[in-house]
């Protein structure tokens, strides 16, 4: 082993360190790994920023981005009312149509934003049929792994592999090259937890709405939150104090119990709804809307020393104020920097731009001053403010997780009456991606295109709608692929496989192969394990002399594969909470699962493409 190869190695070992204790984020690590290649002359500054140029990194940016046009147009949240009316009140009729329903739009979309979307529709559902949510979570999660197998470009990993293959000299895989087998693992994956979910009771940690499966209005969030009488419309007359002054400069949370949760400003002849933040500066005439639910001051004293004037509050004020203020109920992931802090600590109005007005632990409503209160896991909060942030907070999966939107949001949905445009932007792009006569790239940069025309999604939601560290993980990680390749490593991990099983025959290797990327996969994601992964099963493949196809698509697979941990996936982790679940539960469930997966892979993938 010479020292170059060593060095690559080793920086190898410390990236998968620094993925899996989450001290640093991994597209920072990705980052480093970037500069570490380029300063001790490793690779040269184009071999290390090759992965910019890859045309699926533009192909994963630009499916992001039809993913968030389906949400923005209503799309993916009809898909799950829809299911509730289907599926009844029967568990087995839910279950199935639930995954296959998630593996469906799952691919075409990013998987973890579809279990995102379904979270609720289980959460309902759950309550309807008076039954754990921790039956129906896992076989959500499974779905949603298992969409990353039904087509090209229904996970990254996929194109990663599809990529190295052509970097190879090969064709790469066609839209539905892994359909066949998606398919097989999908009906074997129901049939599975049909059985499975006896074995996951889980506990109930959400307390979902007694009223069963209809998805709660704002009237039932504020019933639930035991907000009812505790808001105030407060008007800043001439001569108030607050005028001029920031919302953190008044302190009136500390002072008087009191907190803005919205302020009604005039613009163009009417008043509207305005977001609320830390730096927000007061001015003459705006409408506080104001919790005084941990207030102990005279309401009457309060606005005559400040100089408010009390307005009236109806109570169908914030469904009329639908369109501009939004609420919804987000929960904490189990390993979220918010959780033993409070809401003041964090600075959660000024981080996020939203106002938590009430937190529902063990169920039960909480009173007095929320933002003293350290946030435990489980605890359920109730935000508010402008849709736009509630949106942008949809992106903080490794914080908390969005729970429930209100059934207002179908009538603030910024493309609502552009559904069948967005439907016909996908049809297109597959349509395209089918004819092989356009770059798959080209394809989805067409549709992301005619969705803007059609006013499906405006730039700024589309930028908002990449996920950035995903895309600078994979670009951080090519430079591995490569580095192994030029100091040996690559020839090195296949020589060791040639010992292991080369004499085994090449369905031995294909087992090795998946193994070693399941188990690769439970420290770095899975994306990171086919940049790594797949030039080492092509070059086994040429070593063994039989066809790459084989060896690249067991590894597409398995990279897909994590159902063995709750941290293997981000939609596993989605579901720990919400289900109730434990790490054990998972390796239970997990571990037979995968192993099952492997075997029917093992089988089917040399049959569909022969060695």
């Amino acid at each position: 082993m010479n020292r170059e190869l060593l060095w690559v190695l080793s920086l190898l070992l410390i990236a998968i360190l620094l993925f899996s204790n989450n001290k640093l984020r991994m597209d920072v690590v990705a980052l480093l790994v970037i500069i570490a290649f380029v300063l001790s002359g490793t690779l040269t500054l184009s071999d290390a920023l090759v992965g910019f140029s890859d045309p699926n990194v533009i192909l994963i940016a630009a499916l992001f981005v039809i993913g968030e046009g389906l949400v923005r147009t209503g799309v993916a949240y009809q898909v799950g009312e829809w299911l509730i009316r289907v599926a009844g009140n029967s568990e087995i009729k839910m279950l199935v149509l639930l995954m296959l329903t998630v593996a469906a739009l799952g691919a075409f979309m990013s998987s973890t934003g579809v279990v995102a979307i379904f979270i609720p529709v289980v959460l309902s559902v759950s309550a309807k049929m008076k039954t754990s949510p921790g039956r129906l979570m896992m076989p959500l999660s499974f779905a949603g792994l298992i969409s990353g197998m039904m087509t090209l470009v229904a996970t990254p990993p996929n194109m990663v592999v599809s990529s190295e293959l052509m970097r190879d000299g090969n064709h790469g895989f066609g839209f539905f090259s892994v359909t066949p087998i998606g398919i097989v693992l999908l009906l074997l994956g129901i049939a599975y937890m049909l059985v499975a979910r006896f074995w996951l009771s889980g506990v109930d940690p959400l307390a979902a709405n007694k009223e069963g499966w209809k998805r709660k209005t704002f009237r039932d969030l504020i019933r639930d939150y035991k907000l009812t009488g505790r808001a105030r419309r407060l008007a800043i007359l001439p001569g108030s104090p607050f005028i001029g002054h920031r919302l953190d400069d008044l302190r009136l949370r500390q002072r008087y119990g009191a907190n803005v949760v919205g302020i009604e400003r005039w613009r163009k002849f009417r008043r509207v709804m305005v977001s609320v933040a830390g730096n927000t500066e007061l001015r003459l005439n705006d409408v506080l809307l104001i919790d005084m639910s941990a207030s102990e001051v005279d309401l009457r004293e309060f606005c005559a020393s400040q100089r408010l004037e009390p307005m009236v509050l109806r109570g169908e004020y914030f469904s009329e104020q639908a369109r501009d203020v939004g609420m919804a109920e987000v929960s904490l992931i189990p390993d979220s920097e918010l959780i033993g802090k409070t809401l003041y600590d964090v600075g959660f109005r000024s981080r996020y731009g939203l106002s938590v007005v009430g937190i529902r632990r063990n169920g039960e409503a909480m009173d007095g001053l929320l933002a003293d209160e350290p946030l435990q896991l489980g605890d359920i909060l109730l935000v508010i403010g402008d849709w736009r942030m509630i949106r942008q907070l949809q992106s903080q999966k490794h914080v908390m997780l969005v729970l429930n939107l209100p059934a207002e949001v179908d009538d603030v949905a910024p493309a609502v009456s552009q559904a069948p445009h967005a439907l016909f932007c996908l049809a297109l792009m597959v349509a395209m991606m089918l004819t092989d006569e356009i770059p798959n790239a080209i394809a989805a940069l067409i549709a992301c295109l005619l969705m803007g025309k059609f006013r499906c999604i405006d730039m700024e939601s589309a930028y908002r709608a990449i996920h950035w560290p995903s895309l600078i993980l994979i670009v951080g990680m090519m430079p591995f692929a490569l580095a192994l390749q030029q100091t040996g490593g690559v020839t090195l991990i296949v020589n060791g496989l040639m010992d292991i099983a080369g004499g085994a025959g090449p369905q031995v290797m294909l087992v090795c192969l998946f193994v070693l990327c399941a188990t690769i996969g439970l420290f770095i994601s899975n994306t990171a394990t086919a940049v790594l992964m797949a030039p080492i099963a092509i070059a086994a493949a040429k070593q063994m002399g039989v066809s790459p196809y084989p060896f690249a698509m067991i590894v597409a697979i398995a990279a897909s594969a994590a159902f063995m941990t709750p941290v293997s996936s981000p939609v596993n982790t989605l579901v720990l909470g919400p289900g109730g679940y434990r790490f054990g539960d998972f390796v239970k469930v997990g571990v037979p699962f995968t192993v099952l997966v492997m075997i029917v892979s093992v089988i089917m993938v040399p049959w569909l493409y022969g060695f």
